[in-house]
Formats: C-alpha cells, sequence, structure tokens
C-alpha cells in the first residue's frame, strides 16, 4: 500500500496533536454541523447508533473483559426490542449491530439487517467469524449488509488460539473465504469484506501473515485496532490485556520494520493496510498526548454517537466498557425505562459531557481520543 496524501495528513495532524486536523478524517456522521458547538446538551439527535445484538458470545477472548467478569446480565435481543430500539433514533444514519457480544449469535441479526436497510441506514459488524456458515453466509448478502469486519487478531493457529481461547482458526478462515465466494457467486457489491487485528507485543510480527492470508482469501482490507485495557485502582490487568502488552506510544524499529514490510506486502498483493479510528497504520498506535494534553476533548461521540446494550442500558461510547471495571458509572439511562429523547438530554449524559470537555474526564476516557476506534 502507498500512503496517499489524506494518510499523511491525517498522520502529521495527530502527530502534531491538531484535533481539527484529526477531526476532519472522521465520517460525517460522528460530526456536529459546522455552526454547532458542543455543550452540556447535544444540539443534535444521534445519527451513529451501535446496539449490541447480543451479549453472549461463543470466544474466550484474553483481551475481552466478558471472559473475566459480567458486565450485565446474558441476553439475547429480539426482534421486538430491536425495533422498540430503532425506532427512538429518527436520526440514524449508521447502525453498528454489535458491542460485547458475538452478533451472529442472534438468529433475528438478518431480519434486523434488512429493517434498518429499509430506513436507508448503513449497518456494520463486527464479528468473530466462528459462525459464518453458508446459510448466515447467504443471509448476510440477502439482507444488505454494508460492511462485514472479521477480529482475527492472528495469521496463525497457534497465536489465534493464546489469544482467542478456542482452536477456531480454520473454521474462521473458512467462513470468510465462504463469504467472499458466495458474495461472488451473487454478484454482490455488498458487505464490504475486512480482517481487523488487535495489535499487541504478543502478535504484530505476524501482522504481515495477516496481510498474506487477506490476500489468499480475497479480503482486500486490514485494520489494525490499539488494544485497549483497565487501568483502575491498583492498576488491575486481566488475560492480555495488560499495559506492558500494548503498543502505545513511539513505535520502536523493529515495529516500524513491520509496518513498512505489511505496506509493500499490501501493495503486491493487492491488500490495503488501514486501522481504525480514520487513522494511518503508525500513528494508530501512537500516543496522542505529547503535544495534545488532553485528546479526549475532541471526542465527539457523546454528542453525536449512542450505545445500547442488549440489556437497553445507554452508554456513553462503546469503547468505555472495556476501559474500565466501574461498569455503571457508564449508565446513563434504560431505553426500556424511559425515552431515549429524555435519556439524551437527562443530568447523567448532561454530566459526562460537560465533564469530557473539563481537564479532568471520566476515567474511561483518560487513555482515549477522537480516534480510538469507529
Amino acid at each position: 500500500m502507498k500512503i496517499t496524501t489524506a494518510n499523511r495528513r491525517q498522520d502529521s495532524g495527530e502527530r502534531s496533536g491538531d484535533p481539527s486536523a484529526a477531526s476532519d478524517a472522521l465520517p460525517a456522521a460522528y460530526r456536529l454541523p459546522p455552526d454547532a458547538t458542543k455543550e452540556a446538551i447535544s444540539p443534535v439527535e444521534p445519527r451513529v447508533v451501535f446496539i449490541e445484538a447480543t451479549n453472549r458470545c461463543n470466544l474466550h477472548c484474553k483481551t475481552c473483559p466478558r471472559t473475566f467478569f459480567e458486565l450485565e446480565p446474558p441476553r439475547t435481543l429480539s426482534f421486538r426490542r430491536f425495533s422498540h430500539i430503532v425506532d427512538q433514533f429518527p436520526a440514524m444514519e449508521r447502525a453498528l449491530l454489535h458491542g460485547i457480544g458475538e452478533p451472529l449469535i442472534n438468529p433475528q441479526l438478518p431480519r434486523m439487517i434488512a429493517h434498518l436497510k429499509k430506513r436507508g441506514v448503513d449497518v456494520l459488524i463486527n464479528s468473530n467469524g466462528t459462525l459464518l456458515t453458508p446459510r448466515r453466509q447467504q443471509a448476510l448478502i440477502d439482507s444488505g449488509l454494508d460492511a462485514y469486519r472479521c477480529s482475527i487478531d492472528a495469521g496463525r493457529a497457534a497465536t489465534f488460539m493464546r489469544i482467542r481461547g478456542e482452536d477456531q482458526f480454520q473454521r474462521v478462515t473458512e467462513g470468510i473465504r465462504g463469504l467472499v465466494r458466495a458474495k461472488h457467486h451473487a454478484n454482490a457489491k455488498r458487505p464490504a469484506i475486512s480482517l481487523w487485528c488487535v495489535a499487541t507485543r504478543e502478535n504484530l510480527s505476524e501482522l504481515p501473515d495477516v496481510v498474506r492470508l487477506a490476500a489468499r482469501l480475497g479480503v482486500p482490507a486490514v485494520y489494525l485496532q490499539r488494544m485497549v485495557y483497565f487501568v483502575g485502582p491498583g492498576e488491575e490487568t486481566y488475560g492480555l490485556a495488560r499495559k506492558e502488552l500494548t503498543i502505545f506510544g513511539k513505535l520502536e524499529e523493529g515495529e516500524e520494520a513491520i509496518i513498512d514490510q505489511c505496506e509493500a506486502l499490501g501493495e503486491e498483493l493487492g491488500v490495503t493496510l488501514h486501522a481504525s479510528g480514520a487513522r494511518g497504520p503508525r500513528s494508530s498506535l501512537s500516543d496522542a498526548r505529547s503535544a495534545q494534553s488532553a485528546p479526549w476533548q475532541a471526542c465527539m461521540r457523546p454528542w453525536t454517537a449512542a450505545y445500547v446494550t442488549a440489556n437497553g442500558n445507554a452508554l456513553p461510547c462503546c469503547i468505555a466498557p472495556f476501559a474500565t471495571r466501574e461498569y455503571t458509572s457508564l449508565i446513563l439511562g434504560n431505553v426500556f425505562e424511559q425515552p431515549f429523547e429524555a435519556i439524551w438530554k437527562s443530568k447523567p449524559y448532561r454530566d459526562f459531557r460537560t465533564q469530557l470537555m473539563s481537564a479532568h474526564p471520566p476515567a474511561p476516557c483518560t487513555g482515549c481520543g477522537v480516534h480510538w476506534s469507529l
């Protein structure tokens, strides 16, 4: 992959700590209108909505909080409850039907996607790929799904097992290959398919293998993600989500070389290397704080995006559950108990936004910033 002018502009804006330059790369749905300002009450309704199709999962990933403790009671969203949630977001433009859980567990998922597509909403899912049977492959294509992101985190079976907790690497790769073939046979443009890799010191050396794997499977894009880890009382850590394993700050020479190798491989094999959060691969793994002391102040999520769990709880964003053990502090209301319109303007949301604009943000936001993940 060649670094485009846009990539260079993104990286330079982030390295300089210029939040306005970095925010220009965000999809429009995440931004406020040009004449609007960030206040305690958002001037707009959410256009981006995360809805957990389920909070159940069939893997035990060593980087995921649900492997180590229960955040909420297990629930798979019924279509009736899903419709109740969706109806409360008239301005929705982009829906992501995932969160803490594997969305393909929900048998109603294709119906949910089709329902949103009738409203003209762009729909994405992040999935672990283990349940991507031929029947589900076709159902996702028929539903009109816009993007299928497979979180794979490894280029080899042994590493997949170590991180994901299950020996399912071959099953995942066969499922992705099947989805690519089914899409080709249906002459379908959607869904866009990509492989996603949470980069840690445990697996970054395998990133070239992930690029090669994508090429073999017919997947045109690989995305890097930064690992989220708890920094709580006593710096508690769980599994592989530990500070010493994260790549967050100035890339070491060997890590830079791996990115260089992947870009060269991508150009050769027809696979584009991206990163989450509208960032370049290098800057996605960089610490944005050196020049910008409060990167969280550029975050737009509590003003333009909403997150609703399978139990109906409204959270400020999709990342916060991964970044704090104090989960109850994230719950701003419940859409099955009161209208989201009231929650959006409520005191808990107002307080959260006000704190996020200050020098002392909510605890989950201290290690984050506008470009963590999209």
